[in-house]
């Protein structure tokens, strides 16, 4: 165990946490909502530093992140645990894991270790990502700090919910994070996700103002986030209060976990949504998985050419040149272009 950053400690041996927005105030012998965080004799401790669950290279397409060296790949890597209790999880196998089996796993893999297999993988940058970033973030700064060193770039693949002190602290080594943006409605955070939704704008707007690249992604869940008035307020968030240069990917939500009273999202409702997105003047809009469809591809804005073209987490065509479009010249945004 090592001790953890950004709590304080409090009467009768109790810790206030404040890494995450849910503030867990945490009495001696018990974790905080996340399961990783521990409360020893008033002393807060990460029960997941220098544990990763799991490793891999991955396409920086993946994340997805698709303006940041594009056709990259990222040494992804991740502990067990999260903030929140995603109803859909996808990881839910290892983001759960403290949480419904009162365990964590992992394998000893020390920062410099890490950071000595992405080099060895010729990998552009290390994304902290499967489970939530903010849970293993102590060891995922020491890692960025080393990484940064070593020429290698960081971003996080998050669901927003880092406070503001962290994330300030950890900007100097962290270039880009993928947030999710899994819906515009509280209901659906209290409900489907355990969170605040406005916890999630606010911190949002705290990586824009920062200057840490970001893009969004909305899983579109049948019956539950899928209707014109969602993707309309998201996209209006995102124009007005994010910058319209912001890529928003809307992905293909299969039933899993405890989701399973839905049902896998028609391809035409990614359009739907990305038709909407586009109408709202946004640049970049994307759909995810399903490959094949429209919304792969990178677009210029200023004349519809594309810049970037995709199959899948593949990138097939590239007609940029130091970043501009190569048919009109226009600046295209983003990092590593």
């Amino acid at each position: 165990m090592k001790e953890a950053s950004f709590y304080e400690k409090r009467e009768g041996k109790k810790t206030a946490c404040f890494l995450c927005r849910h503030h867990c105030v945490i009495p001696d012998g018990k974790k905080g909502i996340c399961c990783v965080r521990e409360n020893h004799d008033g002393v807060l401790y990460t029960l997941v530093y220098g544990t990763p669950c799991s490793w891999r290279v991955d396409p920086i397409e993946k994340k997805p992140l698709y303006h940041f060296f594009p056709g990259s790949t990222a040494f992804s890597i991740a502990t067990v645990g999260c903030n929140f209790r995603c109803l859909h999880c996808q990881n839910h196998d290892i983001s759960q894991l403290p949480r419904d089996e009162n365990r964590i796993s992992g394998y000893a893999m020390t920062p410099e270790e890490v950071v000595s297999q992405a080099r060895a993988e010729g990998c552009a940058s290390i994304s902290y990502t499967y489970t939530e970033p903010t849970m293993f973030y102590e060891y995922a700064f020491d890692i960025a700090r080393l990484a940064r060193g070593a020429g290698i770039h960081n971003n996080f693949v998050t669901n927003g919910y880092i406070e503001t002190k962290p994330l300030t602290a950890i900007k100097p080594y962290l270039d880009a994070a993928n947030i999710d943006l899994k819906s515009f409605s509280g209901g659906f955070y209290r409900n489907v996700c355990g969170a605040r939704v406005e916890g999630v704008l606010d911190s949002i707007k705290h990586y824009k103002s920062l200057g840490i690249w970001i893009e969004l992604t909305t899983l579109v869940i049948p019956k539950y986030n899928d209707s014109d008035g969602e993707f309309e307020k998201i996209a209006a968030f995102i124009r007005d209060e994010v910058g319209i240069e912001t890529p928003w990917h809307v992905s293909a939500f299969h039933p899993t976990f405890k989701l399973r009273d839905s049902f896998p999202t028609p391809p035409e409702t990614l359009l739907r949504a990305r038709n909407i997105g586009l109408a709202a003047g946004l640049r970049y809009v994307y759909t995810g998985n399903i490959p094949g469809i429209d919304g792969e591809n990178t677009y210029c804005y200023n004349c519809k050419e594309p810049v970037i073209e995709r199959r899948g987490f593949s990138v097939v065509g590239y007609n940029l040149e130091e970043g501009r479009c190569r048919f009109c010249k226009t600046k295209i945004d983003g990092i590593g272009l």
